[in-house]
């Protein structure tokens, strides 16, 4: 990330996604976990369903691989996972869920190795994964309460997990609707999976139930905020700098919503959630070792660089530039090594 705007939309996305957390935590207190999170999508649906209709998009699944896109979107990565994230978070303060769902990238190398024919996972990223599975134990250990926080702890894991699983299904398919109406599907039918689940928990009724408005606004910036702008923001960087630099807002996000529960909610910042975060982001750090050196060399002086004169060639390396004579007469670049790594 070099450009302004680019370090403002990933600034703006871990402050969005980190006081999300916090946002649950408050809705919470009035509303079901699970019918929470099928409320927020019943907003976000109709959200991306507006959206499609003023862009114009092409919205009728075409072939197989768009309804299995559909199905896995709104199955796992949002009927299944959110149902697990709001349930964990029920038992857990806000921080620690979102501690314990910057895993995610690190679930996720085993199973693409399992799935995915071209994976591979290298001895750091197998030591990154055990470290992660540390961390996450030490967290929930750190509650002290095998019926409080580590069944929080677990399930959330097991959000990760699914979220995981999901991504990993997403990539082996190629579909051909436009992201925006894949999303609106995909919230729709999460919608209605999670109103099932709802339904079918024994715990969950409406009975007597009184949403207030902390609850309602809770919700609102959930569904618009979080979610409309959030995923807006996700997709933009997604496309300017990459997945690798973008997964770097998993560990972003936890500090956020760390700071936002201690200031807002009162919540406390234990010394078992730092150990076990700082143990998360090693993993992740061996996990993608290759990569983020290939995006954090040039910054610090190794590998190819562009020169500042703009008439330079970085070829193999090597910094090439025009001769005055050359660019008077329009010939090409043979010039003068002036720099190599």
């Amino acid at each position: 990330m070099t450009g302004r705007r680019d370090i403002l939309l990933f600034g703006g996305l871990a402050l969005v996604w980190g006081t999300s957390f916090a946002a649950i935590e408050v809705g919470l207190a009035t509303l079901p976990p699970i019918l929470f999170a099928a409320l927020r999508f019943d907003v976000a649906a109709l959200l991306f369903a507006v959206a499609v209709a003023l862009t114009g998009a092409s919205w009728r699944p075409q072939t197989r691989a768009d309804w299995l896109l559909i199905a896995v979107g709104g199955g796992l990565l949002i009927g299944a996972h959110f149902a697990l994230l709001f349930l964990g978070q029920s038992y857990v303060s806000s921080g620690v869920a979102a501690v314990v769902l910057s895993l995610t990238p690190i679930v996720t190398p085993p199973l693409a190795l399992a799935l995915l024919p071209q994976a591979r996972i290298r001895p750091p990223a197998v030591l990154g994964i055990l470290l992660g599975l540390v961390g996450v134990t030490v967290i929930a250990i750190g509650g002290g309460s095998l019926d409080g926080q580590a069944a929080g702890v677990a399930l959330l894991f097991g959000s990760a997990i699914v979220f995981a699983l999901g991504s990993v299904l997403t990539e082996r398919t190629n579909g051909t609707l436009p992201i925006v109406s894949l999303q609106a599907w995909a919230m729709g039918l999460g919608a209605v999976v999670l109103h099932t689940l709802s339904g079918l928990h024994p715990a969950e009724t409406i009975t007597g139930l009184e949403i207030n408005f902390a609850a309602l606004a809770a919700l609102a910036y959930l569904a618009i905020v979080a979610t409309g702008g959030g995923f807006f923001a996700y997709f933009v960087l997604l496309e300017r700098i990459g997945s690798t630099e973008l997964s770097l807002v998993n560990y972003a996000v936890p500090v956020v919503a760390a700071v936002v529960g201690w200031l807002a909610l009162g919540e406390s910042i234990t010394i078992g959630t730092l150990a076990g975060f700082t143990l998360i982001l090693l993993g992740f750090a061996l996990c993608k070792l290759g990569a983020l050196w290939q995006t954090a060399a040039p910054a610090v002086g190794y590998g190819p660089y562009r020169p500042s004169d703009p008439d330079g060639v970085v070829v193999g390396g090597n910094v090439y530039v025009t001769t005055e004579d050359e660019r008077r007469h329009g010939t090409g670049v043979r010039g003068n090594v002036v720099a190599a790594d």
